[in-house]
């Protein structure tokens, strides 16, 4: 089964909201759709990037999942932007 990745530029958190619920948050809504194989969340050029990757049948299924997550995401925090990546061979390619 191909493994993908939904990367996610965050910005600023809703009032109330812990930084450190965000990635367990993510990782959990891309769980209710699919197995998740790992979560991380890294800073690059002073942004926070949230990384969620997982395994899916399809793209189409790939990008529905990451569509889901992004939206889980954006109750917590501002998402300022995503992509979705397929694992081949040893390589990322992006998909959506």
């Amino acid at each position: 089964m191909p493994s993908y990745r939904v990367i996610v530029s965050v910005g600023a958190l809703r009032p109330g909201v812990s930084p450190q619920a965000v990635e367990p948050a993510a990782a959990a809504a891309a769980g209710e759709r699919t197995v998740v194989e790992a979560s991380s969340v890294d800073i690059v050029a002073q942004e926070a990037r949230l990384t969620v990757r997982f395994v899916a049948d399809t793209a189409a299924e790939a990008v529905s999942i990451a569509e889901h997550t992004v939206e889980r995401i954006a109750a917590l925090a501002e998402p300022t932007s995503w992509r979705l990546t397929e694992r081949v061979g040893g390589r990322w390619f992006r998909r959506a």
